[in-house]
């Protein structure tokens, strides 16, 4: 083998990215998360949407459970948990809050005022347009 002497020339770097090869990857990833942002949180208020409808339907489950065995509506939230028909007052997803449901109130069949139907306590509209 020869010895090898150093000329003092560069060699061409070989192992590397260009420039333009790095800006071309930066803009191809904030073209794409430009498209998944919205798509994500369009998901998270569907899913939120999703657990308001199931909470709704069941707390208004219950009170016409209550009413119907008791022959009375139910006079807030809290009796249907003091009475065992629901374990805890559920989570509004959109105000976070178990204390803001909206209650509505009615008389029942024996002529007593109690709470009738619930709704979220929250001001926002919900994807299709509609006040939750």
């Amino acid at each position: 083998m020869e010895p090898t002497i150093a000329t003092g020339k560069r060699q061409p770097a070989t192992g590397g990215f260009t420039l333009v090869e790095l800006i071309v990857v930066i803009a191809i990833t904030l073209i794409l998360l430009s498209m998944a942002i919205p798509m994500y949180r369009t998901s998270m208020v569907k899913a939120r949407e999703s657990v308001l409808k199931a909470n709704l339907f069941t707390i208004r489950n219950v009170i016409d459970q209550y009413t119907y065995d008791k022959e009375r509506p139910p006079q807030g939230l809290d009796e249907l948990v003091a009475e065992g028909y629901l374990r805890t007052v559920p989570i509004d997803p959109f105000t976070a809050s178990s204390d803001q449901w909206e209650i509505i109130t009615d008389i029942g069949p024996s002529g007593e005022s109690g709470l009738f139907d619930i709704k979220s306590g929250s001001d926002k509209t919900s994807l299709s347009g509609t006040p939750y």
